[in-house]
């Protein structure tokens, strides 16, 4: 999708901002930074959230962010909590019956979990539509009626998985649409819920695309159209529903297209999948168990005891990450130790800590170089030792 200049367009104006960033401006200030209004805005609240909606969040926002915006505490909704009825709350749930029934639990009865007269804020990524029936379950409870501030659809149905990447966490897509047994109703499901969540990438970005596609088309009058040829289309159709209910409802949504969302099915590149990509980002997906951009290693201790495990994080605010992901591997790896070399090279702290293991004595000016070069010494070391003990992985497998 190419980015528009469309004064309607999220890119307009003199700050560009990635996808990441949108995505995280709409879950901070939009969400969270709403919930900031009259008597409540001083005051630290609860965010409840589901499993989905959790990583929703963290694919975007750190802890830190949450927290800024006056988050002092982040529940999980089917867990046990302990009831804090001086404190506001902000549901960020799916709109599932077993959400609902939990929240009306929450905060019905004479001791609800959380404050009870100020209002609760109750959002929902639009995960599916919340139902009629489930409104008027919540309106039946006058109690918990009154303690609801607002219930809004945030239309965010997608992770951020960098700047300008996201998945919308369809694993079996495949195994539905084009598995060996064609079953149009469960095929049907998917793509409904795939057309949603990608619909709802445009609502964040404020985007209204031309809808390209590669039609279904027969061999000749006697050939049967399978549902498998008409995938595309029907996505296309999905997404293209979804957008033309946007540009009514959702507030300065463009009402021209401004970009093109072109959907491509694996037929176009049949050669891919079976094709080993020798990225860095790919081989570090393969051999280290990625969990997102996290994964967990055992590291020497230093203390000198046993090993111990370490969480590592692969993001866009590490710049070696950045130079290195898109790189092949043994390029990447040269320019690792090319970067060791010379950071070992320039840095005043890696030189004198060598000087001192050759056997000469440290001088007080030695040690005062030292001091100053350390705070970086410490930040570059621990960047470029992760991605050195990274490139150690791939040779050892």
């Amino acid at each position: 999708m190419s980015n528009s200049d469309c004064d309607s367009s999220s890119y307009s104006g003199p700050e560009y901002k990635n996808f990441r960033q949108i995505t995280r401006d709409r879950l901070l200030h939009e969400m969270l930074g709403s919930a900031k209004t009259g008597s409540s805005k001083s005051t630290w609240k609860v965010l409840i959230m589901d499993k989905l909606t959790v990583k929703v969040m963290s694919y975007s926002c750190k802890m830190a962010d949450i927290t800024q915006e006056g988050v002092s505490l982040v529940e999980d909704i089917n867990r046990r909590r302990q009831p804090l009825p001086s404190m506001d709350a902000i549901y960020f749930i799916q709109p599932t019956k077993e959400n609902v029934l939990l929240f009306l639990s929450d905060m019905s009865g004479k001791s609800p979990l959380y404050k009870k007269y100020v209002k609760e804020f109750m959002y929902y990524p639009k995960f599916s539509p919340i139902s009629r029936e489930l409104v008027t379950h919540i309106r039946k409870d006058t109690k918990v009626l009154t303690r609801i501030g607002a219930l809004r659809e945030m239309n965010l149905e997608y992770f951020a998985i960098d700047s300008q990447g996201f998945v919308t966490d369809n694993e079996r897509a495949l195994e539905e649409l084009f598995g060996d047994e064609e079953n149009p109703r469960k095929g049907d499901a998917c793509l409904n819920v795939m057309a949603t969540r990608i619909a709802t990438v445009f609502a964040s970005l404020r985007e209204f695309p031309f809808v390209r596609y590669r039609a279904a088309k027969t061999l000749d009058t006697m050939t049967v159209t399978t549902f498998n040829d008409l995938v595309p289309t029907k996505l296309a159709a999905g997404v293209w529903n979804c957008l033309l209910k946007y540009r009514q409802t959702i507030e300065n949504f463009p009402q021209t297209e401004t970009c093109e969302l072109l959907i491509l099915d694996r037929s176009v590149d049949q050669i891919a999948p079976i094709i080993h990509e020798w990225t860095y980002d790919a081989i570090c997906h393969d051999l280290l168990n990625m969990e997102g951009n996290k994964f967990v290693q055992e590291v020497p201790s230093k203390t000198g005891g046993l090993p111990e495990k370490k969480e590592f994080l692969l993001e866009e605010h590490d710049p070696v990450w950045l130079e290195l992901r898109h790189a092949h591997i043994a390029d990447a790896s040269e320019r690792l130790h090319e970067k060791m070399t010379n950071f070992v090279s320039k840095n005043k702290a890696v030189q004198i800590q060598q000087g001192s293991r050759d056997g000469s004595e440290l001088s007080t000016r030695d040690l005062q170089k030292m001091v100053h070069a350390l705070p970086q010494y410490n930040e570059q070391i621990d960047k470029l030792s992760l991605h050195v003990e990274v490139s150690f992985l791939f040779l050892r497998n």
